[in-house]
Formats: C-alpha cells, structure tokens, sequence
C-alpha cells in the first residue's frame, strides 16, 4: 500500500540566507519523511518586514515571520500555539539557548507562537583592505564614525524602515527607550535630537544610501572599491563567508555614544504554523527539526542560514566559515532592544518608517515628525483597544 504524499508549502524571504537553509532544511527532512513534501516560495525583505500575514496564513502552512507581526495574528487567530504541541523540555533548551531575546520576541499572551531559527540585528561591517588603505581602523565612537564618514568611506541602510530602527536605536542611546511613556512613541526632545544626528550621518554617507536595504548595503561594501564601513545595518554573515561575494566583510559590535555602547533594533526570523495547516504534525515535526540545536548549527548554517539557536553562534566550525561572524557580533544581539508587538503594530511601523524617511530626504521640523509618530502611535492604539 502506497503512503498519501503530505504536501506542506511555506514562504519566507527573498534571500541566500532567507531562502536556502530552508529548501536544505525541507529537503533532508523529506528525505528523513518519504511520505512529506515541503515547497518554499519567497517574497521580498520589504514585504516580509510590513505585509500582514492574514493573507498568507490562509495560503501557506510553514511562515517565516518578523517578530513585531506576532501581536496582530495572534489577534486574528491566525497561528498555532507551539507550547501547546512541543515538548516543555524541547521549548526551555529554545528559550536556554536563545541569542538575546530572539526566542521571547516570538512569545505573546502565554503562548510561543514561532521558533527563532535566524537570529539579527544590526551590527558593523568593515573592508580592512579599503581601511588600511586610507589610514584608518574601525571607528570605535560616534564622533570617530563622523569623522570616518567625512572622508566618503561610511555607507547606512536609510530605506523606511532601517531608518525608524535607527530612530529607535538613537533614541535608547539618548536614554529614552521608545514607548517607555504611556501615549508616545519617543518624548519630544530625544525624539528631535535622535532625528538629528541620523540625517547629519545620512547625509554624510556614501550617495544612495536613502534607497538601500541591508541587502543592498552589504553588497556594495563587498563590491566597493571606496566605502570601507558600515556602522548598523541588520547583519548577513553570508557576506562574511568566502567565495560568496567579491570581498569579505569583517562584522563586528557597535560603536559607543556618549561612553555606552549603542543598542541596535532586533531582528531575525521565526519559523511559524499557520492555525489553518492541514498536517500540523508534520509541519510540527518539520519545524522542530528545523530550529534543533544540530541541524542549525550544521544544514541550516552550512546552506547559508544565520541560526537562531546559541550553539551555533559559539560553534569554532560555524565561525570558522564566517570569518567569526557570530562570536564578532553575539554581544551585540545580546544587548539588542525589541519592538513592541501589539496589534496595529505594523500599520504603525509602516507611517512612521515614511515619516522618518521624508525628513531625511527633505529636512524639516524634527519636532513635527516626532509629533506626528506619536499621533500615528496614538490613532493605531485607539482603533486596536
């Protein structure tokens, strides 16, 4: 008697480290499970940090989810509870294991709604050739980094949605956590400062910067014979990996403002279950082997992925094949801030991402964007509650 073939499809992002651990992942579990098939489709960084995911949760059984979007399925219904599938022990070795709050940031209402299989935030990036040959060495402060940038060799993410990140991560450094005070986003005066010192940055970086994602700005300090360094872009450790671009990056911490080291937005991906999966016990199953310790430290890194799971991050083997990517960078995950996730979150991020922007391409009253953030903050919170 012939098995019936169980077929799970899933979507994730459109990227080396996005798409292939997880054709890898879903092919060796294939493999393991003759009787499942799992297809991966992929969508755009953009559209993974900002489209809801009422529509693809009614069309995919396996989702690859930003953290921030956790809130508003939940509220729609839209995921399967993992504590209630998934072992106790195998959920606490996850939590034990987490690289900063990767695992938590998936958590809400009591439940653990995704596994952390890709951990990031924004780090530093650097070409130690294009450094050497102008003199310098990695910027250790905020004023070090305004000097290097002065000299044409800095390049930043400054789309969107990277620049309200940075907003935020100003914003910590400047001692106002964002949405630490009921009924704002940041206080007015933070708020300005933080919009200032990101354009004054901005506009001293390399041309183009307004128009790049983290993808973008990593492949132009691999390809680059001018700009040397990145200060905070969510960090790619595939660019870190011989033979994957024309030149490795070097990836290190943050540099220090006002004698403390920033603290950039987290990132990363979760690996979740639709509630309207046909064949939750195989997509259970595939997620678990998925975010295990071994599969995440070996397939899933060795096929291009930036693991979740803490083991690989302090592997010798994984570090050895990203120019120590993950042992560079782990203090600063670990020290990374994380977004809210209440409902409504993602139609807010999405205004205050283009009002941000538009002051870094225009100018402005500082004061004014950061009023209309609160306003936005304000009208997506009374139309949830």
């Amino acid at each position: 008697m012939i098995e019936a073939m169980v077929e799970l499809t899933g979507i994730t992002w459109n990227h080396t480290r996005g798409y292939l651990p997880m054709v890898a992942t879903a092919q060796r579990f294939s493999e393991i499970h003759s009787d499942v098939s799992i297809i991966w489709q992929k969508r755009s960084l953009q559209q993974f940090a900002d489209a809801p995911l009422v529509d693809l949760a009614s069309r995919f059984d396996l989702l690859v989810i930003d953290h921030p979007s956790i809130g508003e399925a939940v509220h729609e219904n839209l995921l399967l509870p993992l504590d209630e599938h998934l072992t106790a022990d195998y959920l606490a070795d996850q939590a034990a294991n987490s690289v900063g709050q990767s695992h938590a940031s998936y958590a809400y209402g009591g439940h653990q709604y995704a596994l952390s299989i890709d951990a990031a935030t924004p780090v530093s990036g650097y070409r130690p050739d294009l450094l050497k040959r102008a003199g310098f060495g990695p910027p250790t402060t905020w004023i070090e980094l305004l000097a290097l940038a002065r000299r044409g060799l800095v390049t930043i993410p400054a789309i969107p949605i990277d620049s309200l990140m940075n907003v935020f991560m100003l914003a910590n450094a400047l001692g106002a956590e964002p949405f630490n005070q009921p009924g704002q986003v940041i206080p007015q005066v933070e708020g300005a400062q933080a919009l200032s010192l990101l354009r004054e940055l901005v506009l001293l970086s390399a041309p183009g910067c307004l128009d790049r994602n983290p993808i973008r700005t990593w492949q132009l300090l691999a390809d680059s014979d001018t700009v040397a360094y990145c200060p905070f872009a969510y960090g790619y450790s595939n660019y870190s990996r011989a033979g994957y671009a024309a030149n490795i990056i070097r990836a290190g911490g943050l540099v220090t403002f006002n004698g403390k080291f920033l603290r950039s937005t987290l990132g990363g991906a979760g690996l979740a279950i639709s509630r309207f999966c046909k064949c939750p016990e195989q997509a259970l199953a595939y997620a678990e082997f998925t975010a295990s310790p071994l599969i995440q430290k070996t397939l899933y890194a060795q096929s291009g992925g930036q693991p979740g799971h803490r083991s690989a991050w302090l592997d010798p083997a994984v570090n050895a094949a990203n120019a120590n990517f993950f042992a560079n960078t782990l203090s600063t995950l670990d020290s990374a801030w994380v977004r809210p996730k209440f409902p409504g979150f993602i139609a807010f991020q999405e205004t205050a991402s283009n009002l941000v922007h538009n002051y870094l391409v225009r100018g402005g009253s500082e004061s004014e964007v950061i009023g209309k953030m609160n306003d936005a903050f304000a009208k997506v919170r009374k139309n949830i509650l």
